[in-house]
């Protein structure tokens, strides 16, 4: 995985993270309920926090490890992407069910790359 890859990756997902933390905060806001905005929120936020850190990683001269940028990557189109479809599927009344189990597995995508981040980094 190159330098310029990461970066880009994190730019993208970071561009994204705030501008559906905009879209959430102005044009969802008349929309969802309450519990679908916090849980749109949390997609926000853990799309911007990955993001924060495969910027992190990108910088790092000698990053290398692909599978941790994989994790990371893969996990935020799960876990938040999920998410963002859950909330404006149930908005809309046909809540897209199958996504359900998709958010999980993109949170253990999350998990796994911080615990390959904690042994890369020993």
């Amino acid at each position: 995985m190159t330098q310029q890859i990461i970066i880009v990756t994190a730019a993208s997902f970071g561009t994204l993270s705030v501008i559906f933390g905009a879209f959430g905060a102005h044009a969802l806001k008349k929309i969802l309920s309450t519990d679908q905005l916090q849980s749109f929120e949390v997609g926000v936020k853990y799309q911007m926090y990955h993001a924060i850190v495969l910027l992190a990683l990108g910088l790092q001269p000698n990053f290398t490890t692909a599978a941790i940028y994989w994790c990371f990557t893969i996990g935020i189109l799960l876990f938040s992407f999920s998410i963002y479809g859950l909330v404006l599927s149930d908005a809309k009344g046909k809540k897209l069910r199958f996504l359900g189990p998709i958010t999980p597995i993109g949170g253990l995508l999350l998990v796994s790359g911080w615990f390959l981040l904690l042994i890369h980094f020993f």
